[in-house]
């Protein structure tokens, strides 16, 4: 290691190296002790907000269809929230297709709420998207409103056999969750 000797301004000798200089050392571990305190911080509170296991076991749901007639609707449950499933008959769907997109709060085709080449098998959330109220039309008997579909008794929306609004309160359509067909039987949700 090489050493050189440099004069101060009140003229003594200070000697400087050329090395890792002890002041150095410490900066060095000092930064060290604290990144892996940092570490040590982070990592928990970052496990933390990953969804815990009994949620990621709901993250989605299979369903077998294969009993439901057209015309019939069945519920089941997704993310502890209702979900219909409607097989619409082919009148259903041509009532649907008349009306027109434009004249609707929330315009949207049944082709766009349905999967391509199943547009008889509709999927919503049983949640009116007024105050989160389920509403009826999805059991036998129950009142399906004005539009053959369902509604809400909480305060009056009612939704055709696409569930789009159509009179009420309600802002939007019934949503509809991501969803897929496993095969001609099984829905596979979420």
């Amino acid at each position: 290691m090489a050493e050189q000797v440099t004069m101060n301004q009140d003229g003594t000798a200070a000697v400087e190296s050329d090395g890792v200089r002890r002041r150095d050392f410490i900066n060095i571990a000092a930064v060290s002790f604290a990144g892996v305190g940092g570490a040590t911080v982070l990592i928990p509170l970052i496990t933390q907000m990953a969804p815990s296991k009994d949620v990621l076991a709901l993250s989605s749901t299979e369903v077998d269809i294969s009993a439901v007639q057209p015309g019939q609707a069945i519920k089941t449950v997704f993310r502890k929230q209702p979900v219909f499933i409607r097989n619409l008959t082919p009148a259903e769907i041509a009532a649907a297709d008349k009306v027109p997109v434009d004249s609707l709060r929330d315009p949207q085709t049944l082709e766009e709420r349905t999967v391509d080449g199943k547009t008889n098998w509709l999927v919503t959330l049983g949640v009116c998207t007024h105050l989160g109220c389920v509403p009826l039309g999805a059991a036998q008997g129950e009142v399906k409103g004005e539009f053959g579909g369902y509604f809400c008794p909480c305060h009056g929306s009612h939704y055709d056999t696409a569930g789009r609004i159509r009179k009420g309160p309600a802002p939007a359509n019934l949503e509809v969750p991501e969803f897929a067909f496993l095969s001609d039987t099984v829905i596979k949700i979420g």
